[in-house]
């Protein structure tokens, strides 16, 4: 946890890791399956308690998720932690033929997905994850805005006899889920009313989408503010009421603009009620080296480009 301009904000991972120790306390078919990630998948904890269901199989993403599919079809529960752009890069294959078209139940966590090893580059940005994921057919995606959801997410997709993949954010966020709010897949979480326009976020852009209603609401400007936890299914019937009751939809996500949130959200809108939109996210280019930070705001994907996002919609540009 840390205080940023009075901020605090949180490590998901930290929320990941302990609400995935005491699933296991209760339940010991949950075994934990890292590719020589146990400290960057925040495993240390889990090791030390249950140091016979980790398995590490070095880095060898295919045989990961290949190894897990198996200890799914032998009746265990793996979660697969692995660094987002490699797991979903290198093992795409066998996350396809051995987790969904198997319908195994493999827990697939993208650990540090985004831009969060920005000072890496982009052989280590996961931006494409999403786009990659989302063709992949009977494989739930999940990205947690914050630690309340991503504890969510683990318990669900535990229960849940599904094949998922669960985005593991490393950007520390501040807490935006109500305590009352939904977790289920094709379930949007309403943040704040507004008439104007909606924004439609997920992950570390949700609290920045939560900063740009409140600037935009001073102006006299209706935000609704719809966090989308489950990119694929996703809330039809949340997309289309905002696309009927608003003026427009701005999307904001940390990955391509090529086939994640935004495209979701678009071919929602275009074959049931066609609105203005924007799509704010990483065009299709390699993301440059720098912090995390740094490359939001280098793509707008701060408040401030929300904002502007919103007034560019409602100016009718474009």
């Amino acid at each position: 946890m840390t205080v940023v301009d009075e901020v605090v904000t949180y490590d998901c991972r930290q929320a990941f890791a302990e609400e995935l120790r005491a699933l296991a306390r209760a339940d010991d078919r949950i075994v934990a399956v890292c590719n020589d990630s146990v400290g960057s998948s925040n495993l240390v904890g889990f090791r030390e308690e249950f140091p016979e269901r980790l398995i590490n199989v070095g880095i060898a993403e295919q045989d990961l998720v290949g190894v897990a599919a198996g200890l799914a079809n032998a009746g265990r529960i793996p979660f697969v932690c692995a660094a987002a752009p490699f797991l979903t890069g290198r093992a795409l294959e066998q996350i396809k033929a051995d987790v969904a078209y198997s319908e195994a139940h493999v827990v697939l966590c993208g650990q540090s997905p985004g831009m969060a090893y920005g000072e890496l580059g982009p052989t280590h940005h996961s931006i494409e994850d999403l786009s990659w994921i989302r063709a992949v057919a009977n494989l739930d995606v999940i990205v947690p805005a914050d630690p309340a959801q991503t504890r969510a997410a683990v318990r669900w997709a535990a229960s849940s006899g599904r094949p998922a993949y669960l985005r593991t954010p490393r950007f520390k966020v501040p807490a935006v889920t109500p305590a009352d709010a939904p977790f289920a897949p094709g379930r949007a979480v309403r943040l704040t009313d507004g008439d104007d326009v909606t924004v439609i976020a997920i992950g570390s852009l949700t609290s920045r989408a939560l900063e740009a209603a409140a600037r935009l609401r001073a102006e006299g400007i209706g935000v609704r503010v719809l966090n989308m936890p489950f990119v694929d299914p996703i809330d039809t019937g949340a997309v289309l009421a905002a696309a009927r009751e608003t003026r427009g939809i701005v999307t904001a996500e940390e990955a391509t603009t090529s086939g994640g949130l935004g495209a979701a959200v678009a071919a929602t809108v275009v074959t049931g009620h066609p609105t203005a939109m924007r799509i704010l996210g990483i065009p299709r280019v390699f993301a440059p080296t720098g912090s995390a930070a740094f490359l939001l705001d280098h793509f707008g994907l701060s408040a401030d480009g929300i904002v502007d996002a919103v007034r560019d919609l409602l100016a009718g540009n474009g």
